[in-house]
């Protein structure tokens, strides 16, 4: 495949699939399938059918009939001798028409283009047109964009029937046959740009390069191998050029006819010059002298590859960076080094992108000396993109000196920084881009104080320093694809207005950060890991806010498609906006009173309910009551130490409190009731015996005393009497023999100092009381049956 068909089709490729669907049914390849007509079977939906590399011959009416969305057709390198008038009927949105390298025959013929209306792209080149007359079928093709042609002859009026079509690009392909061209013959052509493309040995024709010359802004030579000097002499001469923009491409030159011919060139009405895709021979062991006046702005060398191993490198060198131009580019080449101008430049852009330069560039050795340049100090861009250079320190002392410079470009290196040693940046540089470096967050420690737009994207910056140079005029930072775990404070940049943190490892970015930022307008967190949790809560409504109509604040970019949880688990995959963190989860002084506030309510309701219920009574008297059960099954009295007692229960109360006794207690106590035998004096002391005796003798008879306890109880002696006989016994048969039921309230006050043990007892034991609820007897007297109840061998039997 030639260069200019490689051309057509890589433009045709671009232009025809921008809009074509990404659906497998869209793009046909049917290249080198030997087919000899176009098959039946092609998908409805196809819209880029490439059939190159066949035998196909004719093409019919109805071809493409099932193919009414094909933009891209390809049928170069076929056989093809005729086209069907109809063949695209069927195909109004076809906008990309290859048909080079086949057997057409006649240019005045191709009535099928009547059907094209829509085409951008149409290659004819690589035919057997013998002329170049285009039919007025052409005149239909109103949109064409490029058009590429070949012939053998070329004469007046053969472009008459496209004079209204206002191509971009015309191609001629100057095949390798017998060839004419009459001057003048491009007059009807309106073109931005004229390719010529020359191919095997042919040679320029004079006229031709003067109609190209004098009718086309731009023009493109391809495939040069000789007559440069020709062409110099025919540029020299030239009063009259067009021509500003001239393109070599895929050449062939000897160093001695480069110069030259850019040592012209320089003196003509050129303004830019680009070489690409050359190869050089015959190289220089000394520097060649460069036209120092110019009306040249730009020269371009792209992709230059050198064909001898012993040359000056440093005399090629010289003579491009010592150019009077204003953009000197060099571009995918293998360079390593460039020099200094021995003059002061005039360059104002330098681009040496993808060349392979090291941390030297510019400089010289002198001894033991190392010269910084400074013949550049009118370079305002300087582009240094995917080189070899290493050290951010080393290149800020290398350009220390181009004092214009405003645009510093040091993307896709290897630079490093390690905060160690000072930087020497010149003061005007207002753009650096440092992207897709190895730099860390120490590289805020060596950037030009007056940057206003930073790019740091994918580097290796963890955390802004402290510490760092204060950047007051920097107003873009791009920290995008680096390692950074929060916002950065903005104490080293007030101005910045827009931050782009896309693709760090943020898991719930700090916004009370933003208050150091009082002029950021932009926010890009987007594609960062996380963690959906109470720390995020006030990033989620930072989103939210963002997007409302009223919201002046921060614009925060991508919200809220490319902001998604990774963690949590129940919710990894969820869009920020879908999340809901309620604020009482994660204050915990909320937290804390929505669960103290009830509980402390529902408290205070059960402690008045309580109250109100007697419940600490009713759970007291349960209280008695269990442990005297348990009392009763756990002490085990052997049956020798009851030889005698007869009663279950002594009472001793005062005369005052008998009533209570009589039709209260002994009632509940005794017979049905109660089932216990209980020894009082009324009934129980023996007549002729003294009180004491009698006292003496029913403690002796009794498991247990029973007190009542009354105002009227510690003013009687004998009560007195028998409490202190009683807590004698108790001595025997142990603390739970005495038991105190409380009548009426009997404060420590009331009690005379001569009832101590009264005291101590009521003190360390719990006491009943007696309840003056009704609701309340039948649960006081079941503790103080439970208290008194024992197994008694003596006891009498009782008649009823």
């Amino acid at each position: 495949m030639t260069p200019v068909t490689a051309a057509l089709w890589a433009a045709a490729m671009l232009m025809g699939l921008q809009g074509s669907s990404s659906f497998p049914d869209s793009r046909v390849d049917l290249s080198s399938k030997n087919l000899s007509s176009v098959p039946r079977d092609l998908p409805q939906k196809a819209e880029s059918i490439d059939l190159s590399c066949n035998h196909i011959q004719l093409l019919h009416g109805g071809d493409f009939k099932n193919t009414p969305l094909l933009r891209f057709l390809n049928i170069s390198w076929n056989s093809l001798k005729d086209i069907d008038e109809e063949t695209f009927l069927d195909t109004p949105l076809l906008k990309d028409l290859d048909l080079s390298h086949n057997g057409l025959r006649n240019l005045s013929g191709q009535r099928y283009l009547l059907h094209t209306e829509n085409l951008l792209v149409l290659n004819l080149a690589f035919n057997k047109f013998l002329t170049m007359t285009l039919g007025s079928e052409f005149s239909s093709l109103v949109k064409l964009e490029t058009l590429a042609l070949g012939a053998q002859n070329i004469s007046m009026g053969d472009f008459k029937n496209i004079a209204k079509v206002k191509l971009r690009t015309l191609t001629l392909s100057l095949e390798n046959k017998p060839w004419s061209y009459t001057a003048g013959s491009l007059i009807d052509v309106q073109a931005q740009r004229l390719q010529i493309a020359l191919t095997g040995s042919r040679i320029l024709d004079h006229d031709l390069v003067a109609d190209a010359l004098s009718l086309f802004a731009e023009v493109e030579l391809m495939n040069l191998r000789s007559g440069y000097k020709d062409l110099s002499k025919q540029l020299i001469e030239r009063v009259e050029t067009l021509t500003s923009h001239l393109y070599l491409t895929n050449i062939y030159i000897s160093w001695k006819d480069l110069t030259d011919s850019v040592n012209i060139l320089l003196r003509t009405s050129i303004t830019h010059l680009r070489v690409s895709d050359m190869t050089m021979y015959n190289m220089p062991f000394s520097d060649t002298k460069v036209t120092q006046t110019s009306k040249m702005k730009s020269f371009t060398a792209r992709e230059a590859v050198v064909k001898d191993f012993f040359f000056s490198q440093e005399a090629v060198y010289n003579f491009f960076i010592n150019m009077p131009v204003e953009s000197l580019a060099m571009v995918e080449m293998s360079i390593i080094h460039m020099t200094c101008p021995k003059s002061h430049s005039p360059i104002l852009q330098l681009d040496f992108s993808n060349c392979a330069l090291s941390d030297s560039i510019f400089s010289r050795v002198e001894g033991e000396e190392i010269l910084e340049c400074e013949k550049l100090d009118n370079v305002t861009k300087l582009n240094l993109v995917g080189n070899n250079l290493r050290s951010l320190q080393m290149i800020s002392k290398r350009v220390q000196y181009m004092k214009s410079l405003r645009h510093l470009d040091l993307s896709l290196n290897s630079l490093v920084y390690d905060g160690l040693l000072e930087c020497f940046w010149p003061p005007n540089i207002t753009n650096m881009t440092l992207s897709s470096n190895g730099l860390t967050g120490s590289v805020f420690k060596c950037l030009p104080k007056a940057t206003e737009n930073l790019d740091l994207q994918n580097n290796q910056v963890s955390v802004i320093p402290s510490s760092i140079l204060k950047l007051g005029n920097l107003s873009s930072l791009n920290l995008n694809s680096n390692r950074l775990r929060d916002l950065p404070v903005c104490t080293g940049f007030p101005l910045l207005s827009e931050l782009l943190l896309k693709s760090n490892s943020l898991h719930a970015p700090s916004v009370n950060k933003l208050e150091s930022c009082p002029e950021l307008k932009t926010l890009d967190i987007s594609n960062n890991p996380f963690t959906c949790t109470c720390a995020l809560r006030s990033f989620i409504n930072l989103g939210i806010k963002s997007k409302r109509r009223s919201h002046t604040g921060i614009q925060l970019l991508s919200w809220p498609k490319d902001y998604y949880c990774t963690y949590p688990e129940a919710v990894k995959g969820f869009s920020l906006k879908d999340i809901s963190i309620p604020e009482v989860s994660c204050n915990v002084g909320l937290l804390a009173a929505a669960i103290l506030g009830p509980a402390v309510i529902v408290i205070i309701a059960i402690v008045t309910l309580c109250h109100h219920l007697d419940v600490p009574w009713y759970m007291g008297m349960i209280w008695q009551w269990t442990r005297a059960k348990h009392r009763a099954r756990m002490r085990q009295v052997r049956p020798e130490d009851l030889l005698g007692v007869e009663f279950h229960a002594f009472v001793s109360y005062s005369q005052h409190d008998a009533d209570w006794v009589q039709n209260s207690l002994l009632p509940n106590l005794e017979g049905p009731a109660g089932g216990l035998q209980i020894c009082h004096h009324e009934k129980s002391f023996v007549p002729g015996k003294t009180i004491i005796e009698n006292i003496i003798a029913c403690l002796e008879k009794s498991r247990r005393s029973v007190f009542v306890l009354s105002a009227n109880f510690v003013k009687s002696e004998w009560c007195h009497y028998e409490l202190y006989f009683a807590s004698h016994q108790r001595l025997a048969w142990g603390p739970d023999s005495v038991v105190l039921v409380l009548l009426e309230p009997l404060p420590q006050y009331l009690i005379p100092s001569k009832y101590n043990q009264l005291k101590s007892m009521m003190g360390r034991h719990t006491y009943l009381e007696w309840p003056q609820e009704r609701a309340k007897h039948r649960l006081f007297w079941a503790n103080l049956r439970a208290a008194l109840q024992a197994d008694l061998p003596n006891a009498p039997v009782t008649h009823e």
